[in-house]
């Protein structure tokens, strides 16, 4: 359980262990500079068993493999004392902001205050807010992630993208900016140190994020809304030109007024990012078809809440955010948290009394 006796290596814990958290376990692994612990839910029991059966485009196919330790739960530092306090805990699972419990509800048995570095290592913009005003006195620190790595069956990897992660800190008002600094820069390391992965460390977190928005925001959504891979979206044409150019560009235009430059060519390159040959399903696509929830909120939602405060008209992402609200409604209902009436009282759009025009 990370014994206190044990030697210096940094003691790394992992929350959500699908295809990227487990590649960045197996990095920081093989890095040699960490020891892992890994907190798995549904696959726990298949790896308990079997370990990871990993065929990694960066480190060949590998059996039966598990970090130093797995754990069905998020541990508590202060009751497991045989626990030494995690100098990390990387956050590797969606950010479903809209449903609880939030990422910081879930970690916070883990944090030792004013020790424990927090790595987000997820998608969308603004993701650091809530984390850092629960824990005020840990640095927090960015990993845009941009590897390809999916989980299918259990405990079964398909890493086929090579492993590109920027690093950064986020800014956080109660603590010096050298801290949170020297935190990234040590996670680099210590990711850095496995052959056959590329991380680095980018100083301009906002950058980063805003530009993996482009596609995040256009791609991974209007794919989710209409069930559609990214090559069939470019032999449509339309598809490009009605909806997700105009979403990069409203994101270029959003973070332009937020002060973050994002060059003009980027938008060409992220609509030609994915091979044609792929017929790529990006990953909110594949969590709806799975019946799981989706991560709008931060990839649509506070961009657009962004561009609004902002004065920048974002009207594509408007129409696109309410559908993906719709779309979430959908898989609340089938999981049971949504009840539909069986007679409208109370209800804004339920009742008789609406009139309507029908011609």
């Amino acid at each position: 359980m990370g014994s206190l006796a044990e030697s210096p290596k940094a003691n790394v814990l992992i929350v959500g262990s699908g295809g990227v958290g487990t590649m960045a376990a197996y990095s920081l692994e093989k890095g040699g500079k960490a020891r892992v612990t890994a907190v798995l839910r549904s696959n726990f029991a298949a790896v308990e068993k079997n370990g990871f059966q990993i065929n990694s485009l960066d480190h060949g196919n590998i059996q039966g493999w598990r970090p130093s330790e797995i754990m069905n739960s998020i541990p508590d530092v202060s009751k497991q004392h045989n626990i030494r306090p995690y100098d990390y805990v990387v956050v590797t699972t969606k950010n479903i902001a809209d449903v609880s419990p939030g990422v910081s509800e879930i970690i916070a048995p883990a944090i030792s205050p004013g020790h424990t570095t927090i790595a987000l290592v997820q998608n969308g913009l603004n993701i650091e807010r809530r984390v850092i005003e629960a824990f005020p006195s840990n640095p927090v620190i960015s990993g845009v992630s941009f590897i390809g790595a999916t989980e299918g069956p259990k405990g079964t990897i398909k890493h086929d993208d090579h492993d590109v992660l920027i690093v950064g800190a986020f800014k956080n008002p109660n603590i010096s900016p050298d801290v949170s600094e020297t935190s990234a820069k040590r996670f680099v390391e210590l990711y850095g140190s496995c052959a056959g992965i590329d991380c680095m460390y980018e100083p301009d977190v906002k950058f980063t994020r805003w530009r993996k928005l482009l596609y995040n925001s256009s791609y991974n959504t209007v794919a989710t809304i209409l069930h559609m891979d990214t090559s069939r979206m470019r032999v449509s044409e339309h598809i490009i030109d009605d909806l997700i150019r105009p979403i990069m560009m409203e994101i270029r235009a959003a973070a332009a007024a937020a002060g973050v430059n994002l060059p003009l060519e980027l938008i060409d390159k992220m609509i030609f990012a994915d091979t044609f040959e792929a017929f790529f399903k990006p990953s909110m696509l594949q969590d709806i078809e799975r019946g799981n929830y989706i991560e709008f909120e931060n990839i649509v939602g506070e961009p657009l809440r962004e561009a609004e405060r902002l004065g920048v008209p974002a009207p594509t992402l408007r129409v696109v955010y309410g559908m993906l609200r719709g779309i979430q409604w959908k898989v609340r209902e089938a999981k049971g948290l949504v009840k539909v009436p069986t007679s409208p009282g109370g209800l804004k759009y339920g009742g008789a009394n609406v009139k309507r025009n029908v011609t």
